[in-house]
């Protein structure tokens, strides 16, 4: 892969994902996209995997789109490259998703970063969705996962004027989930994937399809998916393991079965 860099060295369990067009500041084309995508649903049918961390450099995450790309294309051009299908394979990838940001994460870099499950900034973080200035709009996701998270007015802002926000502003609006020095982003983000990673993977996994519902859907239906989710997990070997280590006053010793 040109663009995309793998590393399972960091930390049992976990893949680091890491952008790599840093002359461009990982502008997101159409080859890297493509990259990733394959990349991920590799690390996702790997069952020695159980946490992926998501990462660009400490200058930039990514700083949104390849606009040379996209700069002469027609609306049927647009329609025919087809490029959020590959957006729709990322959000379905059913591991942890962890995105490790520092720099810019503007753009189509943002909505990277909202496409994963969790959000570590380093304090020189700004996120963004200044497509506005360039006459167009988010169209991978940027409208529909900002609102969600950060409420109707905060989203209009952002989106109409373009505007960067902080990291200490993200970490205030709900979007991120922690903000550290630029030496610790990458590390603390690895930290929380090898917390996760040494829980049941199964229940990781329906645990993860339930809040994402609970995130996309109406109360009843979310409520009657994480009950459907809840009674599966107790045909699983993990779940007896579990409970039988807790009475027993001892570590799990989780199998993924």
């Amino acid at each position: 892969m040109e663009f995309i860099k793998i590393s399972l060295q960091y930390a049992p369990k976990i893949a680091l994902v890491e952008l790599n067009r840093p002359k461009e500041l990982n502008a997101l084309n159409l080859q890297l996209m493509k990259e990733l995508k394959e990349a991920l649903a590799s690390l996702d049918n790997d069952p020695e995997i159980h946490a992926i961390v998501l990462t660009g450099n400490d200058q930039s995450f990514a700083a949104g789109a390849d606009i040379k790309q996209m700069s002469d294309l027609g609306a049927i051009d647009m329609l025919k490259i087809d490029q959020f299908s590959t957006w729709d394979q990322i959000r379905k990838v059913q591991k942890p998703l962890i995105a490790a940001v520092s720099g810019f994460a503007l753009g189509g870099g943002c909505e990277l970063a909202l496409t994963c499950d969790m959000i570590i900034a380093s304090e020189t973080a700004r996120f963004g969705q200044p497509e506005i200035k360039i006459g167009v709009m988010p169209g991978a996701g940027g409208t529909q996962r900002l609102t969600r998270i950060i409420g109707k007015a905060r989203a209009m802002e952002m989106v109409l004027t373009g505007k960067f926000i902080s990291a200490e502003e993200a970490l205030s609006y709900g979007l991120i989930n922690k903000v550290v020095p630029v030496e610790a982003y990458l590390q603390e983000a690895i930290n929380l994937a090898a917390k996760i990673a040494k829980m049941s993977p199964i229940a990781v996994r329906l645990a993860k399809e339930s809040i994402n519902r609970a995130y996309e859907t109406h109360m009843d239906e979310g409520l009657h998916f994480e009950r459907k989710n809840f009674y599966l997990l107790f045909a699983s070997e993990d779940q007896k393991e579990g409970m039988q280590a807790f009475i027993e006053k001892r570590g799990a010793k989780f199998k993924g079965r």
